[in-house]
């Protein structure tokens, strides 16, 4: 993507996503078997995750439905505090109690993937500020970068615990200073977030917030209210699919059956997030020859086959082979999502619109952790979630072909 199709507003929301996403991949790969380090059963960190998801969509719902309104930038930095207080509560604190507090209030990402209020104000700054024709291309090259920064920070995790660990400073210890990263990065956010001008905002200056007039506008949704929800019931069963396979609950499939250290998971969510990056990226030239909609089915539904086929390999590293090519294209689905959700609404109903979506994905994945932790901590069901996500997701890919094939778009 040429720099110049972008702002400077638009390279800041890039920067934050890229840092935000770096944040959520290191975390991800150790929260998990940090939650069991600490003490928490199996029970315990599915009620942690599921209720660190349904917090995530309560707030997200909360500041995207009011962004526009308030301003986007304004909530954006209210979203960084609240990883930052999430961060630190994770690191000096092993109370379930507090834990849970953090958890629903904060913001942590047990998927590694976007969590919170950010990725629906961004979607919308960014469609505010660059053309319908150009609207594909710079979500395919927002999700790469995004992707790409999850990776590293997947990979930079399993370094930094061995440099740690080999500075004789405990597992437990070593795992609290990586949540504490976690934490800083908050707190660079809330200063970048505070660099964008007026340019991402829907007019230049704010109104007061008016909960009556935002009730009467059916929550920032006008015109495209049938459609919005029935794209994000879909979309909501798709990520209570992904719910199962997050990548904190993949880390700890991978280490329970395999017996995959920090290290050797660093580098397989490197490569996986790496891969799907590419793919995203891919995506945009597949979306001009067969539409937005074919390319979310016709790469969706083979690569949960290949999901599938990674919990009947035989060891690691068939079962490393199988799940990275099923990652070379199992998340091209997401730009021409983000890009079909941003077409079929306003303008003035984007920020509404992807914080509905958003939430309705957040909340579909945020019941799979109950069902998933006490499967995976059983050898015997532990391949259950895997499967289940994978049947759940085409499921979906048919349901997504058959109601929205054959509606045209804008650009």
């Amino acid at each position: 993507m040429p720099a110049s199709i972008l702002t400077l507003d638009g390279r800041l929301l890039f920067l934050t996503r890229i840092l935000r996403l770096f944040g959520y991949g290191f975390l991800s790969v150790i929260l998990v078997i940090y939650l069991k380090t600490v003490g928490l059963n199996q029970s315990q960190i599915g009620w942690l995750l599921t209720l660190t998801l349904v917090g995530d969509a309560v707030i997200s719902l909360g500041i995207s439905l009011i962004a526009d309104t308030v301003g986007r930038r304004y909530m954006l930095r209210v979203g960084a505090l609240l990883m930052v207080f999430a961060g630190v509560l994770f690191a000096f604190t092993d109370n379930f109690i507090y834990l849970l507090l953090a958890a629903i209030i904060g913001v942590i990402s047990p998927s590694g993937n976007e969590v919170g209020p950010f990725l629906a104000i961004e979607q919308a700054s960014l469609s505010h500020l660059v053309s319908d024709d150009k609207r594909t291309g710079v979500f395919a090259w927002y999700n790469l970068l995004g992707f790409c920064a999850t990776a590293f920070g997947a990979l930079i995790v399993g370094v930094l615990f061995k440099i740690l660990i080999g500075i004789n400073i405990n597992a437990l210890i070593s795992y609290k200073i990586i949540v504490l990263f976690y934490a800083w990065i908050g707190v660079a956010l809330w200063f970048l977030f505070g660099q964008l001008s007026y340019k991402v905002e829907v007019k230049s200056t704010q109104q007061p917030l008016n909960f009556a007039a935002l009730a009467k506008s059916r929550l920032g949704v006008h015109q495209s209210l049938a459609t919005i929800l029935r794209l994000s019931s879909l979309f909501a069963l798709d990520a209570f699919a992904g719910g199962f396979i997050m990548q904190a609950l993949l880390a700890y499939w991978f280490h329970v059956r395999f017996g995959a250290d920090i290290a050797v998971l660093g580098g397989i969510f490197f490569g996986a997030n790496l891969f799907a990056g590419i793919s995203s990226l891919l995506a945009v030239r597949l979306a001009k020859r067969i539409g937005l909609v074919n390319t979310m089915v016709f790469t969706h539904l083979p690569s949960n086959v290949l999901l599938i086929l990674v919990v009947f390999m035989p060891n690691l590293t068939w079962a490393i082979i199988v799940f990275l090519l099923r990652c070379t294209i199992s998340q091209m689905d997401v730009p021409t999502r983000q890009a079909y959700m941003m077409a079929v609404v306003t303008p003035e109903e984007r920020s509404a619109a992807g914080g509905i979506a958003n939430v309705a994905r957040t909340l579909g994945a945020s019941i799979a952790p109950l069902l998933a932790v006490p499967l995976l901590g059983n050898p015997v069901l532990a391949n259950i979630p895997i499967i289940l996500a994978g049947g759940l997701k085409i499921v979906y890919d048919l349901l997504l072909f058959r109601y929205f094939r054959k509606i045209k778009l804008p650009g």
